[in-house]
């Protein structure tokens, strides 16, 4: 655990714990939740927006003076090559997100294999520097899948974090470990579980994304502190580029939930970064959790 040293709210200079701040770079037409209605034979039909919110992203973290890490799609790269070079020019990590955000739930093993190998090369040739860490398209890891662990570390990955300890109609495994572990009987990478924070018998979600947005900032920099004071841990946190954007296109009328989900309080969600970037330490997931910085190829 990495430790620095800040000014508290009272100014009274005290540690603070470092968190992992993290971004799943994927344009906002590629949501899991738009697959029914957008085909992904038509990506590149859309009106890209994905290099000016990174640019406006870069920014804020430089700002901040935050190092985080990027789960890139594999697509994006292909066709932005110059902005994946970027987030590793800027001193940030470069991580995979698979090619073409598929549920590993709705893979085999060999096709998951596949997919995470193309990516992993595609990145790393973008880039130059070796792709360590894994993040799954809406956290699809889960008990159908048990073997993905050991993929991901055949293939060359370090880490994973692709599992969020929850309950939700989408993704979740309630029972997980809430902080980093290795998969129980398997040799694989290493998971590194979305952050919770525990009620009872049961796991609050406090990483980031659409519950981000959704509640009042004050719930989310309690939560964040509770897992510092409580479990003496390091939180991580995730969101993706499009979530900045309000004046994004819609090319597509989803179901009333989706619609809420995807768009709640997206107007004010880079103020809301801006309050905790400054309340609180950030860096990139493999220094926080793995201490490894990037190698060359």
């Amino acid at each position: 655990m990495t430790v620095v040293n800040s000014v508290s709210d009272d100014q009274k200079i005290t540690p603070e714990i470092v968190n992992a701040m993290s971004v799943d770079v994927e344009e906002y037409f590629q949501v899991s939740a738009f697959s029914a209605g957008i085909d992904s034979r038509d990506w590149d039909t859309l009106s890209s927006r994905i290099e000016q919110n990174m640019e406006t992203l870069f920014t804020l973290f430089d700002d901040h003076n935050v190092k985080c890490t990027f789960f890139t799609l594999g697509w994006v790269a292909d066709r932005h090559k110059k902005l994946t070079r970027q987030i590793v020019d800027a001193g940030h990590e470069l991580a995979s997100h698979g090619y073409e955000h598929q549920r590993a739930t709705t893979q085999t093993s060999e096709e998951f294999r596949s997919d995470v190998r193309r990516t992993k090369d595609i990145l790393e040739n973008a880039a130059g520097v070796q792709v360590s860490g894994f993040r799954a398209a809406s956290f699809s890891f889960d008990t159908s899948n048990p073997w993905t662990h050991e993929v991901l570390a055949e293939e060359g990955y370090d880490y994973s974090s692709s599992v969020y300890p929850v309950r939700h109609d989408h993704y979740g495994v309630p029972n997980a470990p809430r902080f980093t572990y290795e998969p129980a009987g398997r040799k694989g990478a290493i998971e590194i579980p979305l952050s919770t924070v525990r009620f009872s018998r049961w796991n609050f979600p406090c990483a980031g994304g659409g519950y981000f947005r959704l509640l009042p900032y004050a719930v989310s920099r309690w939560a964040i502190r509770n897992i510092h004071q409580s479990d003496a841990r390091p939180a991580i946190f995730y969101f993706h580029p499009w979530e900045i954007d309000a004046d994004q296109p819609r090319v597509y009328k989803p179901g009333l939930k989706t619609r809420f989900r995807h768009y709640v309080n997206i107007e004010t969600m880079k103020d809301k970064l801006d309050r905790v970037l400054t309340d609180f330490a950030w860096g990139r997931v493999d220094e926080v959790f793995c201490t490894k910085k990037d190698d060359p190829l």
